[in-house]
């Protein structure tokens, strides 16, 4: 049985590149059901989609992007959904591509832009920050963390809807969540026109939450790789300082004796946060069993 596709489009006053978009994607992919998530827009976003006979959810007022993905998956019936911005930057026709690409088996298959596709040089560099930290979190190369353009296996996505943030880092999680989780993730290069309208996104704000965010899902999946790091550190500023008062004054300070114990605390904070989510994936492997 061919998979049924669903076209997941979070929307906040995006009529004017809507307008255009959705014929192609209807042109496009013409079997899929499209539902596109009005998240409180004021203009005629709304008006636009009804036109176009595409499935609207309508929220009363801003949620988030986050909030409108996961009301666009709990309304999707695909077994397959593509997750794609209204603002034109995401384009019909790599539609088939993603999909092509994730018939090759994988569980998510990401369209990975390039730097010509990156709206300023501040953001390529911050963009390439968060793959490095998240690559090492992970212990998988991510080639772009932050694109919303994604094709999925709905059931695998669903499982993690009480992770996802209500702001702009659903991407930041998804991706990393399918990685510690040990689902397939491909990347499929993409190129980024530029966007129609104003961006909703604050690069400062929201970029202190794709860290935040990088951490949260950091500490829940592999915290070891958190707490060994900062543990050894302290261990090497006590070591350092222990000879250096060794040499100079003869003695251990109580101040090498905190750096150790602050060290030893963390590591140990470490082993029980890993005992931890061995646990919360012991009870989550059960309860998808029953």
């Amino acid at each position: 049985m061919k998979a049924k596709i669903t076209l997941i489009i979070p929307a906040k006053n995006e009529a004017e590149s809507l307008v255009n978009l959705l014929p192609e994607l209807q042109q496009a992919v013409p079997a899929a059901e499209i539902v596109v998530v009005n998240d409180g827009s004021t203009d005629n976003t709304q008006q636009v989609c009804e036109s176009a006979g595409v499935k609207v959810v309508k929220h009363p007022y801003s949620r988030g992007n986050g909030a409108a993905i996961k009301s666009g998956a709990r309304a999707g019936s695909g077994d397959v959904f593509v997750f794609m911005d209204a603002d034109g930057q995401h384009q019909p026709k790599d539609v088939v591509r993603l999909l092509k690409r994730f018939d090759e088996g994988y569980d998510m298959v990401v369209g990975a832009r390039g730097s010509d596709s990156q709206a300023s040089k501040a953001r390529l560099f911050g963009n390439g920050l968060y793959n490095r930290i998240a690559g090492y979190m992970t212990g998988q190369k991510i080639a772009d963390l932050t694109s919303g353009f994604r094709v999925v296996d709905a059931a695998k996505f669903k499982s993690f809807l009480y992770l996802l943030p209500n702001g702009f880092s659903y991407p930041t999680t998804i991706t990393m969540a399918f990685f510690r989780a040990g689902f397939g993730v491909a990347y499929e290069p993409i190129v980024a026109p530029e966007r129609i309208g104003k961006s909703h996104i604050n690069l400062i704000k929201d970029g202190m939450r794709f860290f935040l965010i990088i951490f949260k899902i950091g500490t829940l999946y592999s915290p070891m790789k958190l707490f060994f790091p900062a543990s050894l550190v302290f261990f090497l500023v006590g070591l350092f300082y222990y000879i250096y008062t060794f040499l100079t004054d003869g003695r251990f300070t109580n101040m090498g004796v905190l750096l150790f114990s602050t060290s030893i605390l963390i590591f140990l904070m470490g082993l029980i946060s890993e005992q931890i989510t061995s646990l919360f994936y012991q009870s989550s492997a059960q309860n998808k069993e029953n």
